[in-house]
């Protein structure tokens, strides 16, 4: 776990990764003193690479108006972002992509993209069918925004197509319906990824990693499957354009909580949402917010699946918050894990690790960090403001060592 570990053209000082999580911490759209003593914190923690997410492609790609859009004048912020984190011995990676139907168009000001026409509920607008020009220029933009990502010092790129995002959202039979060739057999619906990747690789060559996060299922009815994006890697991966792939699931506009698992923060989520979203998130927040038991690695059964269909590199994550569970999904054959909510509770925790000490995260799993995305992500339970509810320990979390604020 603690040794040098190559990823495509890098080497990485050791095989933990600090996944993506948005930051919450850039409310004009650029790079924040905030942000960058974030990201050096997970550094100095000891992560191999900090992931900076989410850096859009385009205006109308933009989650909101406060994500950082990946134009000329977001390279200088950057810049001063990724040399902190290299200062601290980790690498950069940017976390690249198109919101498409999960983008809040109301507030970028900007008509959203989907495979078709449908009501976008988080900017309360239609969104607009994607046409031939569309995927085209989105193509174009993923390979100009790749290119400024490497002038702005980043060692590597994951594209997401995960969690309903644009690319993502093609991939599901619910989302696209489309009937020419962008659409119907899951080669159709993967044409568009697989475009993307190819052109990423293209922009940038092979001095930096380029990687992917792939929903291996959507899950709800009618979404992706783990048979079809089974296929989806498998055709990735014999296309040559990435170097690792990056394992998730669940649907920011369907269901968020299949990434998380463990408890539905619904309260918080209903005091923290625009104003015109908060009526309607008190009559169906209970439905949208599902709950599901935590357990470590929760992903690990699904995520075999592919390890034992592909050669590639792959990256474990969801639920690794033990140093024993890390162990557990290396010793199965994933090159590397990620981790986010437990770095975010503790962000030394990797070196507590290396150094034999704290080999448990204090994390609980309460997911109250999930709704402080809107005014700077931070764990409540070590970082508490002024209205957070007291958070109730759980019962089997008892014997873990928890910090909690004086």
């Amino acid at each position: 776990m603690f040794e040098p570990a190559p990823l495509g053209p890098l080497t990485l000082r050791n095989r933990i990764i600090k996944a993506a999580t948005f930051e919450g911490m850039t409310p004009d759209g650029v790079v924040t003193e905030d942000l960058i003593g974030f990201h050096r914190g997970v550094a100095e923690g000891g992560a191999a690479m900090s992931t900076v997410a989410y850096l859009s492609i385009a205006p109308e790609g933009r989650t909101d108006s406060g994500c950082i859009l990946l134009v000329p004048r977001a390279r200088d912020g950057l810049r001063r972002l990724t040399t902190a984190i290299h200062d601290e011995g980790a690498l950069a990676q940017a976390q690249i992509g198109h919101a498409g139907p999960v983008a809040n168009a109301s507030s970028n000001q900007a008509r959203s993209l989907a495979p078709g026409r449908m009501f976008n509920p988080l900017g309360m607008r239609f969104a607009k069918a994607a046409d031939e020009y569309d995927i085209a220029r989105v193509t174009s933009d993923y390979e100009r925004a790749a290119k400024l990502c490497v002038d702005a010092g980043f060692d590597s790129l994951e594209i997401h197509i995960g969690h309903n995002y644009l690319l993502s959202s093609f991939l599901s039979p619910k989302f696209n319906r489309r009937t020419d060739r962008w659409g119907g057999s899951i080669e159709n619906r993967a044409r568009f990824a697989r475009q993307v990747v190819t052109a990423v690789r293209a922009a940038v060559g092979t001095d930096v990693a380029v990687t992917a996060k792939l929903n291996m299922v959507d899950g709800y009815r009618g979404g992706l499957t783990t048979e079809d994006s089974l296929q989806v890697a498998q055709l990735l991966e014999a296309d040559g354009g990435l170097d690792a792939i990056a394992l998730t699931g669940g649907s920011s506009l369907a269901n968020p909580m299949y990434l998380f698992k463990g408890a539905a923060p619904t309260r918080e989520f209903g005091a923290t949402l625009p104003w015109y979203l908060r009526p309607g998130f008190r009559l169906v927040g209970d439905r949208f917010l599902h709950t599901y038991p935590y357990e470590e690695a929760y992903f690990l059964d699904q995520a075999l699946r592919f390890r034992a269909a592909l050669d590639m590199p792959i990256i474990l994550l969801g639920g690794i918050s033990e140093m024993a569970t890390a162990e557990r999904g290396l010793a199965a054959g994933f090159e590397f894990v990620a981790m986010a909510r437990a770095i975010l509770h503790h962000p030394d925790i990797v070196n507590e690790w290396a150094g034999g000490t704290g080999p448990t995260s204090g994390c609980i799993h309460c997911n109250r960090c999930m709704p402080t995305i809107y005014t700077g992500t931070r764990c409540p339970l070590v970082d508490r403001h002024p209205g957070d509810r007291p958070i109730d320990i759980p019962r089997w979390a008892t014997d873990r060592p928890i910090a909690t604020p004086e």
